[in-house]
């Protein structure tokens, strides 16, 4: 099975309606498609009286299709917003994803959602498996889709729905969508009296709703159909042992404190000030970004894998994140990174990545003999980014008493490998990195090569390295570090070699914070003490069922390694999702697999 999702195959019929050849089923009623979504869904819900006075609302969806359903509901969300704060949240499930060109041409029909339209068209989800989250704050509107198969998405997923629009395509055509195991997890992400609405009566859907714990009914259909489906979530709403520390903050801060200024704590700056959250920020540092993220450039590029590991659609979906936020930001310069293997091993490696790409051709070029052509990657100017990151956000230069965090109702640590200074049983170990730099004499666009070491250029600005060697206390930078990446810039691209070296080259060193298994760190911080003793049974290989002990209201944003500018937004969307009650944007695969205490439930085995 291909890693990457399929494109539909579509006919289109009066125009601009989109058919299904796979399902030979149409994506919305030729008696009017928007006309279909107010009567099924939008009043199928109760919408928009469900959502007043709420801070929040939700609505899950089986089936993006060409957004329509999302953009009718953003529509009336528009009209009838309970209050400037209030949020709405769409979450839907989409196996064979439109084409931007192919949702244009859908969507162009209804002249009344134009400017919506653009929005989201302007911010369409990339073609690759994974979780594509999109925000629109000034409306207060967050949309989160779920690229692929619904058996591996919707049990993956992380929120619950305070109404449920069932679009997938009929139950005849697309059996999959409407199983008992759907049903089950529909119920197990709906909270008491979640609402649910959908257009099949058919009495697979009716019944098997109704074992769950929906109680429905037949209402009034829309056109030529007769009959619709509407719902209410009456069943038991279970609550799982949390282990790993992945739960939800239990309230609604206020005040939130932010330790480091550097891109970790700038992302999360930017990510919850959007959601009316009063932000300080605290450095000890002088200025901006003067740690491990102060160098003069910086690369935003995929890591890919030739297998679809967990770790590999990670990087794959924090760099999707990475690009979107990033996207007309100053200091930002597209770009296409070239890709040399450094070894035999490493170019059959690229020659199986290719055999099943993860991204698409809009991404990935591998028709060049041995190498692999990134588009659409970033080179970053970090002093600019992380200025933007931080505009409008308050920015103390120095530490924080115990007192003033005391004032705070959420306390975010984002300050590198310092973080063993308030964490010390954390394994995260600091590395050494040299990088070099030089003006040049010819003035060329912003490209990139890579091989193992990398090469930048903007302009004429030339920026290359790096080394990672183990740190020993010593940050100044060396002799040795510099004719190692002198080395590897000759044999990466000879001219700028030739170019430099008659002028004079700067060089920095700064540490990097790793993990052993080169994860990040994103989430709540554990009791480490009170984690030892209820957790000692693990030892034997035993997880027992009880929840973390947390010290509550306190997170780690840490542990990026050389990806730094990658992880940045993909983190901070995930700890501001934890701290504010919005979906998640991972799998819970994934929050496990940066979790904080997945570090002592290893040390508990291994001491065993």
């Amino acid at each position: 099975m291909s890693r990457l999702p399929s494109v539909p195959v579509l006919e289109w019929r009066d125009g601009n309606i989109p058919y299904s050849t796979e399902t030979c089923d149409i994506y919305y009623s030729i008696n009017g498609g928007l006309g279909e979504t107010r009567r099924v869904f939008i009043d199928g819900c109760g919408l928009p009286q469900a959502w007043e006075n709420k801070h929040s609302y939700t609505v899950g969806e089986l089936g993006f299709g060409t957004g329509l359903n999302f953009l009718a509901l953003w529509d009336l969300w528009n009209a009838s917003r309970p209050s400037r704060n209030s949020w709405l949240e769409f979450v839907s499930f989409e196996n064979s994803l439109l084409t931007c060109e192919q949702a244009n041409r859908a969507l162009s029909r209804w002249k009344d959602l134009t400017g919506l339209s653009k929005r989201l068209l302007g911010a369409w989800p990339n073609r690759a498996t994974g979780i594509r989250r999109i925000e629109w704050p000034d409306f207060g509107v967050g949309l989160t889709v779920h690229i692929g198969e619904i058996r591996n998405a919707l049990p993956a997923s992380r929120f619950k729905a305070d109404a449920w629009f069932l679009d997938g395509f009929a139950p005849s055509r697309n059996p999959e969508m409407w199983t008992e195991f759907v049903f089950c997890n529909l119920a197990e992400r709906s909270k008491p009296n979640t609402r649910l609405a959908t257009y099949s009566v058919a009495g697979i859907v009716r019944r098997g709703l109704e074992r769950v714990g929906f109680k429905v009914s037949k209402e009034t259909g829309h056109g030529s159909k007769r009959e619709r489906l509407e719902g209410k979530y009456v069943g038991k709403c279970s609550v799982k042992c949390d282990p790993y520390g992945i739960r939800y903050f239990n309230g609604k801060p206020k005040r939130v404190a932010i330790l480091g200024a550097g891109i970790a704590g700038a992302n999360l700056a930017r990510s919850l000030s959007n959601y009316n959250c009063e932000v300080n920020v605290f450095d000890r540092l002088e200025t901006y970004g003067l740690g491990a993220s102060r160098n003069r450039l910086a690369l935003v590029m995929p890591r890919l894998d030739a297998t679809d590991t967990l770790e590999a659609k990670i990087l794959i979906d924090a760099y999707i994140a990475a690009r979107e936020c990033y996207k007309n930001l100053p200091g930002i310069y597209e770009t296409e990174v070239l890709q040399h293997p450094r070894s035999e091993k490493e170019e059959k490696k690229i020659a199986r990545l290719l055999l099943d790409p993860p991204l698409s051709e809009l991404d990935l070029d591998g028709s060049l003999p041995s190498s692999l052509l990134h588009k659409r990657a970033m080179i970053v100017r970090p002093k600019t980014l992380i200025k933007t990151l931080l505009h409008n956000v308050e920015v103390t230069k120095r530490p924080p008493s115990q007192s003033e965090l005391s004032d705070y109702d959420i306390v975010v640590v984002a300050t590198g490998f310092a973080i063993r200074e308030l964490v010390p049983w954390l394994d995260i170990s600091p590395k050494l990195g040299q990088v070099e730099y030089s003006n040049s004499c010819s003035n060329i666009p912003a490209s990139a090569k890579v091989a193992g070491n990398f090469v930048l250029s903007v302009g004429k600005e030339r920026f290359w390295g790096s080394t990672f060697e183990p740190f020993t206390g010593d940050i100044s930078s060396s002799v040795a570090a510099k004719q190692t990446n002198l080395q590897g810039l000759q044999e990466l691209h000879l001219e700028w070699f030739n170019d430099v070296k008659n002028h004079e080259t700067e060089s920095r060193a700064s540490v990097r914070a790793t993990t052993p298994d080169r994860l990040p760190l994103i989430g709540t911080i554990p009791d480490y003490s009170e984690y030892l003793k209820k957790f000692d049974s693990y030892g034997n290989g035993t997880l027992p069922n009880i929840d973390c002990p947390l010290l509550e209201g306190w997170y780690i944003c840490s542990g990026f390694g050389t990806r730094g500018f990658t992880w940045g937004p993909w983190a901070a969307s995930i700890i501001s999702a934890m701290i504010m009650g919005k979906p998640i944007p991972a799998t819970e695969a994934t929050l496990k697999a940066i979790c904080p205490a997945r570090q002592i439930l290893k040390k508990i085995k291994k001491a065993s």
